[in-house]
């Protein structure tokens, strides 16, 4: 059983929310928070496995709350579906690299979110290449962000950064296999190694990987 916790100020949201979850078989709603300051607590004492976290919340909002339950070593195990409006929010970047696995619009038909849940809690990322790509652009207008340690990119084969230049540039696993011309296993392996190496969450951190440490530049910069 899949336990998520739901986190948003919006009672009406937040309850159907809850009921969505609670309607899916394999899936349980352990409680809800109003404030990122409730959803750490709760976090802390649940344990769940996902958190449907909103952005904009009172007092600590989804991003401080994000960073603190993906920092904390008890909870550093949760996935966190980041909740937002629109589908490129100026704070979905921030949230990502505070340790959310990806994101959705709160118009997500419900069959999909259900979907997006159970692929976070198996450890993927809600990425596709498309968001991918949108958020590659959205990294391009933030200031500049302490770079990966360049030395992380020695511990890396060749191939590897092959694999992460690609994931930079938005590729999905099925591009990444036509174009390496390897098995689709032999990319996720690839792919472990680079999550392992870099200290890296999902793929979405890779991203934001390729772009700190040089490997994929910005469309302009030189």
């Amino acid at each position: 059983m899949i336990r998520v916790l739901v986190a948003d100020d919006q009672v009406l949201l937040r309850g159907s929310l809850r009921l969505l979850v609670d309607s899916a078989p394999d899936l349980t709603a352990i409680g809800e928070a109003s404030t990122g300051a409730e959803a750490v607590e709760i976090a802390a004492r649940e344990k769940p496995a996902v958190i449907l976290m909103d952005i904009r919340m009172p007092g600590m909002d989804g991003i401080e709350a994000t960073r603190q339950i993906t920092a904390a070593p008890e909870t550093a195990g949760t996935r966190i579906l980041v909740l937002t409006t629109f589908d490129l929010d100026e704070y979905v970047f921030a949230a990502l690299r505070a340790g959310a696995s990806g994101f959705l619009l709160k118009d997500t038909p419900p069959g999909d979110l259900l979907a997006a849940i159970r692929v976070v809690a198996a450890g993927d990322a809600l990425l596709s290449p498309s968001i991918t790509r949108q958020l590659i652009g959205e990294f391009t207008r933030q200031p500049t962000a302490p770079a990966v340690a360049g030395a992380a990119l020695t511990e890396l084969t060749e191939r590897e950064r092959e694999v992460l230049t690609l994931i930079g540039l938005g590729l999905s696993n099925t591009e990444i296999v036509e174009r390496l011309y390897v098995s689709m296993s032999t990319a996720k392996t690839h792919i472990g190694r680079l999550l392992m190496k870099l200290g890296a969450r999902d793929r979405a951190q890779l991203v934001i990987a390729a772009y700190e440490t040089g490997l994929v530049r910005p469309s302009g910069s030189r």
